[in-house]
């Protein structure tokens, strides 16, 4: 495992092979990818990054927090570091970012694969609702080792999941400068209290299924942020497979990190074999 900050992002590198790219969601940080690295290393080589605002990766100082801008600066490393065209992973607000990258930076991308994605409807937790509603949402979003657990406790079905280390970092990561301002700026542009806003999904989904890049999304059928519903709704209008995690939450790449680093795996050599 070797660990960079680089075009002012951190993330995580290792392995050999096509590469692939592995994005967060909000709030979190890359090592939710973790036992993605473990397993993939082997056969590919692996990037994960800390989104601008999150992880260890600073508030952007300017430009604010907007799918086109982490996108963009997602876009800046790949360059610099010259990878070519990426499997691009993304879970929850990571799915956005890597639908905002397929759409802008078409070049840069292989394959799409989505897993609990923001974007493929309306319905999100009544947590994250109630959270875009001005000084409520400074409220609930001030650190504390219990807003960790919360957070923690959102993303999984099983909770031996939420282990104290998983705590500990999340409430770490939670009180760096800035990031309650970040997580709720980018909260708020992307959805309110009627839920997720349809205009930038509106946008943004027909200039992703215009670049024709295959599309893989996957779902933990117990998911109580983003509801499992949306995975067909995503899957019929990309005309993409799909695939259903039973008694799994938000972060199917964690709670069955086997299974999701096999399927992952699966598709990305029938996409290169067509290549």
């Amino acid at each position: 495992m070797t660990e960079f900050s680089r075009s002012g992002l951190a993330y995580r590198a290792g392995g050999e092979g096509t590469p692939v790219l592995l994005i967060h969601g909000i709030g979190r940080s890359r090592a939710d990818w973790n036992e993605q690295h473990e397993l993939l290393e082997g056969s590919h080589r692996v990037l994960s990054v800390d989104l601008p605002g999150f992880g260890e990766t600073p508030v952007p100082a300017e430009g604010g927090m907007t799918l086109a801008r982490l996108a963009d600066d997602v876009a800046g490393l790949l360059r610099e570091l010259e990878t070519g065209p990426v499997h691009v992973v993304g879970n929850s607000l990571g799915g956005a970012v890597a639908m905002q990258l397929t759409a802008d930076h078409p070049e840069l991308v292989r394959s799409l694969l989505l897993a609990d994605s923001a974007g493929l409807g309306r319905g999100v937790s009544p947590a994250l609702r109630l959270a875009t509603i001005p000084v409520l949402g400074e409220r609930a979003m001030r650190p504390s080792r219990e807003g960790a657990r919360r957070s923690e406790r959102a993303m999984y079905h099983d909770p031996a999941f939420v282990t104290d280390e998983r705590v500990e970092r999340g409430y770490q990561l939670a009180g760096h400068p800035g990031g309650t301002r970040a997580f709720l700026e980018m909260l708020r542009s992307l959805g309110g209290v009627a839920g997720v806003k349809k205009g930038w999904r509106a946008s943004l989904l027909p200039r992703v299924r215009a670049t024709g890049r295959p599309v893989f999304i996957v779902w933990g059928d117990k998911d109580t942020v983003l509801p499992f519903r949306h995975m067909a709704r995503g899957a019929a209008y990309f005309g993409a497979r799909s695939h259903r995690f039973p008694d799994t939450g938000h972060g199917p790449q964690i709670e069955r990190a086997e299974e999701f680093a096999r399927l992952a795996s699966e598709f990305w050599d029938e996409v290169d074999s067509r290549s």
